[in-house]
């Protein structure tokens, strides 16, 4: 019975050469694709998290903050770009994960998403809200406040019904068809990086480098958070939570790797949309981040609204109007970019049978998944009346950092396995007859004689060293995390812990480094391997590990509704269970049929 279990929990989706047999419409280009990208990701974080994080974490060093976030995003969008180039399929990192991992941690990956898609979209919706209510004097609020308070300590004070509205609108484009929505997606990105440049080359007018270098005497009595002045107000360490606050920043150009079955020429058009939109989201936050800061003072940023409040000081309220309409039709990009993913994951793990498969269900007409996209949309709209802006971003982050590790460790996974393993997960070669002694196990685990094709021997070496790996790292991740990083240079036993665990790392990693590769030719693949991928799972898990105690509880509630779906639906009506229930049946009539021929002559 275990043996069935763990056998149904890691069964992998044969993964065929199936891009004409898709439902959905081939429409979107490269320049859809990287405007999906760039418009998913650039809202919320541009216009507030920057002058956040100046005034209260990093100061005028926020920019060096997002170029670290910048580079720990980079590590997972290659991770994304090289996946794509494999599995030019819908679902993004769950269809990777089941090609490579097995069903269980695929759905699990699938579900996070669906949280990350969920909360990304309501947050950005009452953010939206949020921002237009401030244009107007807050009447909204006060409105729906007086009329309908909620008191209840979670949850929101006001169910907010004009970012509820505007979720149901999202659905009905989304609904229509995915060219309409992408083209007006197209023209919403436009405005958005058309208003950037203006605050670009507006602050760039404004700029004095000399709000760089505010001593720490030149700050008011008044403002009792602002470090020591300077570049680095509140040192390295600040530096580092703002990078950790930076990252979530660009969470959203994973929303590209999920229109596989939509892209034209996925293989190739994919990994350059990624590395492309990435370009330009760190080129947009960077700039922006050393303008503000140049601007006005880092200790009396408007943390809410930052830009109309420093435009509004320099006397400049026409560059603030236009800042408040780029920032409205931004937040209706990063909404609908955000929104997208969505109904195709639903699409991917409802045509997969791991979730109720009403959900897979095409529209002949729009050639969309209409009833996925108004569920998820419905269950976007029910967060939006629940919870407010900060209690969305909080429940966030999560999940797209588990699913970040996840295709990281996939990618080491694929690396080292043969093309017979990437589909059915058989031997490349057999070991029946093969006498496994010390000293060729040694040799195989540094590869002394430069073997280049992959056996089993390799294979079963790469895996057990990745997961050394995976363990290893959340050890030094969680040492760090808890420790201090500060603290290490005056406890010796905690410097001798983490230098032994360092040195365990670096030699994992060359025992993986030393074994065969699988030879294909593909699109974009990861450089540096396995070096980049261990970053990558190393920063998202200490990342992780920043998260409070709340969010994780919110975490296992979800998890634990996602676990009675797939046990109690899931794992008896998935797809590929049924097929190997069939081709095991083929196999035990074919062996029975063998054994009556033999025992008739």
């Amino acid at each position: 019975m275990a043996s069935q279990l763990w056998k149904a929990l890691t069964r992998r989706r044969i993964e065929e050469n199936q891009e004409s047999k898709g439902e959905l419409a081939r429409v979107l280009g490269l320049f859809d694709l990287t405007a999906l990208g760039v418009g998913s990701t650039l809202g919320l974080g541009v216009y507030v998290l920057a002058g956040s994080i100046a005034k209260d974490t990093a100061g005028p060093a926020v920019c060096i903050s997002f170029l670290i976030a910048a580079i720990a995003s980079a590590f997972a969008g290659m991770c994304y770009a090289e996946f794509a180039s494999r599995v030019p399929k819908a679902g993004s990192a769950y269809v990777y994960s089941y090609v490579t991992v097995g069903e269980f941690v695929a759905f699990i990956i699938g579900w996070n998403l669906m949280l990350e898609y969920i909360i990304g979209t309501a947050s950005v919706a009452r953010g939206l809200s949020n921002y237009l209510d401030a244009l107007i004097g807050n009447v909204i609020s006060k409105t729906l406040y007086a009329a309908m308070p909620i008191r209840v300590l979670f949850l929101s004070e006001y169910p907010d019904f004009f970012a509820f509205g505007v979720v149901l609108l999202l659905i009905i484009l989304l609904s229509i068809g995915v060219k309409e929505s992408s083209m007006l997606n197209n023209i919403f990105t436009v405005v958005n990086l058309t208003t950037i440049l203006i605050i670009i080359v507006a602050g760039s007018i404004k700029a004095d480098p000399a709000n760089w270098r505010i001593s720490a005497e030149q700050i008011p009595e008044s403002v009792t958070h602002a470090g020591s002045g300077g570049f680095m107000p509140f040192g390295i360490n600040g530096v580092m939570a703002g990078a950790a606050r930076c990252f979530y920043g660009f969470v959203g150009f994973d929303a590209v790797a999920t229109t596989g079955e939509e892209a034209k020429n996925p293989q190739r058009n994919i990994p350059i949309a990624i590395v492309v939109s990435l370009v330009i989201i760190l080129m947009a936050y960077f700039s922006i981040s050393t303008v503000l800061t140049m601007m006005w003072p880092y200790y009396d940023q408007n943390a809410d609204a930052p830009f109309p409040y420093v435009f509004e000081q320099i006397g400049w309220p026409t560059i603030k109007w236009i800042v408040n309409i780029g920032a409205a039709f931004a937040l209706c990009t990063s909404m609908l970019g955000a929104m997208f993913p969505l109904p195709r994951i639903l699409y991917a793990m409802g045509s997969d049978g791991v979730i109720f498969k009403r959900l897979a269900s095409i529209h002949p007409k729009t050639m969309t998944p209409i009833f996925g996209t108004v569920v998820s949309g419905l269950l976007t709209g029910i967060m939006t009346l629940l919870f407010n802006l900060q209690q969305l971003i909080e429940m966030m982050s999560i999940g797209t950092l588990l699913a970040y590790t996840i295709v990281a460790i996939s990618v080491l996974i694929l690396r080292y396995q043969g093309k017979e393993y990437t589909s059915n997960m058989q031997s490349v070669t057999t070991m029946s007859g093969y006498e496994l002694t010390p000293l060729k196990i040694l040799k195989q685990i540094l590869n002394l004689q430069n073997q280049k094709e992959i056996t089993e021997m390799s294979n079963k070496v790469a895996n057990y060293s990745i997961a050394i790996l995976c363990i290893v790292t959340f050890v030094i991740a969680l040492f760090v995390n808890y420790v201090g990083a500060g603290a290490f240079g005056n406890n010796v036993i905690e410097s001798v812990i983490l230098i032994l665990l360092v040195n365990i790392l670096l030699l994992n990693i060359i025992v993986i480094a030393r074994q065969p590769v699988q030879k294909i030719d593909l699109a974009f693949k990861v450089p540096l391997v396995p070096f980049l991928p261990c970053c990558s799972i190393f920063i998202n898990l200490y990342l992780m590990l920043q998260l409070d105690g709340f969010t994780w509880i919110r975490f296992s509630v979800w998890m634990l509704i996602g676990f009675a779906i797939y046990f109690l639906y899931g794992i008896s009506h998935s797809e590929q269970g049924k097929r190997d229930k069939v081709e095991a049946e083929m196999i035990k009539r074919k062996y029975a049929d063998q054994v009556r021929i033999v025992t008739k002559f």
